[in-house]
């Protein structure tokens, strides 16, 4: 064995030492950019930690990394210890690691080809100092290229948790990312619909924007289960840019119980 295949040998020792750890790891994904995927992954977290699990969310969209901005954490960089870099704390149960944390700035362009992908997701592992958690979601990038496949290759029990909106273009998508988990062998946690219907918050009369139904219909097609639909509420919107998560300013509030709801299923077995 070379140095190479040595130090190979050794951080995937690492990977798994640390999985080993953790009980349920998520892996948030969609077919297709734009349904909100990591506004889902970003508030599972939230939710998950208010629950009071120990939680740890890993972004792995390089290209477009948003779960700083969406926990009013963005400008923040990650330090080391000596050794490792640190996560950056939300919560005292909600540790986040991710690339825009090591970026000069937001406006740096991140241009990868995969082999750095790959490299970097192991780091994230391994190069960090993660406090233990029973929980890890990982938000990637939409389609099913290096970064979802490196995750499955490398997190054998990790859960897909996939996002789509109602309309039918978004669900030939969830199609695909349903063959890619089967593919890689894969658990699917299920199906979460997205902007599924808007409540006039004046007359309380239900306006289907980009139709409804359209994933619970493809989870009963395709034998996966359906964790639940998020309402079209700008609230959500509004959250997200101002960093103060729904699960935190209106717990109660419909979209606030639709994201506990959907956590519940997740962990009754999802």
């Amino acid at each position: 064995m070379n140095d190479k295949q040595a130090n190979m040998a050794q951080q995937d020792e690492k990977i798994q030492e640390f999985l080993s750890g953790i009980k349920t790891k998520l892996l948030v994904m969609s077919g297709k950019g734009g349904v909100g995927k990591s506004t889902v992954a970003v508030n599972l977290a939230v939710t998950l930690a208010e629950m009071g699990h120990s939680v740890g969310l890993m972004d792995v969209d390089f290209h477009g990394p948003n779960t700083l901005k969406m926990l009013g954490l963005e400008g923040e960089k990650m330090v080391t210890d000596g050794q490792k870099l640190v996560p950056l704390k939300y919560t005292d149960g909600l540790q986040v690691v991710s690339i825009s944390s090591l970026l000069e700035d937001s406006d740096t362009a991140v241009i990868w080809r995969g082999p750095l992908k790959i490299g970097v997701i192991k780091q994230f592992i391994t190069d960090v100092e993660w406090e233990p958690c029973d929980i890890l979601i990982i938000d990637s990038p939409p389609g099913t290229g290096d970064e979802p496949l490196t995750v499955a290759q490398t997190i054998r029990d990790a859960k897909g948790v996939i996002v789509t909106t109602p309309q039918e273009v978004s669900i030939l998508d969830v199609r695909k990312s349903i063959t890619f988990c089967r593919q890689v062998d894969m658990h699917i946690a299920g199906i979460v619909e997205n902007m599924s219907g808007f409540t006039c918050p004046h007359c309380g009369e239900k306006i289907d924007i980009y139709s409804s139904g359209g994933g619970e219909k493809a989870a009963r097609e395709l034998n996966v289960p359906f964790l639940g639909s998020l309402p079209f509420d700008p609230g959500i919107v509004i959250a997200g840019d101002e960093g103060k998560p729904v699960p935190l300013q209106d717990p109660e509030g419909v979209s606030g119980r639709a994201f506990k709801k959907i956590v519940e299923a997740i962990l009754n077995g999802g």
